[in-house]
């Protein structure tokens, strides 16, 4: 892999595009000093960040590592991993779907044991207080959980913590 090549081609889908490194850096939640790194050939971006470039810019993860667009024909296998990959992708939706009616069915569960609670006036009473303080507890985290995960961000999350992550573990080897 020739990262001066794979930079040029970074540079040169970016400016397809029509947008600045700033832009660009700001999509991807990162600095522009780490995509200039990147289309100048010094460093590579994370595997991750790889991945969102590639469908941001509707190319493959190969053409990008190559550092040039794939003229040939698709072969028989290729397709084939393509479809069990678009099969495996839905699975995952309707795993998704399945954890939001989750979370969505716990929610209600809550919201109507807090309003039994203060409906029989047994709010002011004090185990009963702090079971209504526990549940519409729960409810709110389970309404933010619900936010968090209908508007994917929760994926955008996940892969910043692996940066912190990557980046905290670098850290502890240089020491």
């Amino acid at each position: 892999m020739d990262q001066q090549k794979t930079g040029k081609f970074l540079k040169e889908l970016r400016n397809k595009k029509g947008i600045t490194q700033e832009q660009f850096a700001e999509r991807l939640g990162v600095s522009n000093r780490s995509i200039s790194r990147w289309e100048n050939g010094v460093t590579m971006p994370d595997f991750d960040l790889l991945i969102q470039m590639a469908k941001y810019y509707d190319v493959e993860i190969g053409e990008i590592l190559d550092g040039e667009r794939k003229v040939e024909n698709m072969d028989k296998q290729t397709e084939e991993t393509l479809l069990k990959i678009a099969d495996y992708n839905n699975m995952d939706k309707e795993s998704f779907s399945k954890r939001i009616h989750y979370v969505f069915i716990a929610g209600l569960v809550c919201m109507f044991i807090y309003i039994a609670i203060d409906i029989t006036g047994l709010s002011g009473v004090q185990p009963y207080e702090a079971i209504a303080d526990l549940v519409l507890g729960l409810l709110l985290g389970g309404l933010v959980t619900g936010v968090l995960y209908s508007s994917r961000y929760i994926t955008k999350i996940k892969a910043a913590k692996m940066r912190l992550f990557n980046c905290l573990t670098k850290v502890k080897v240089m020491k």
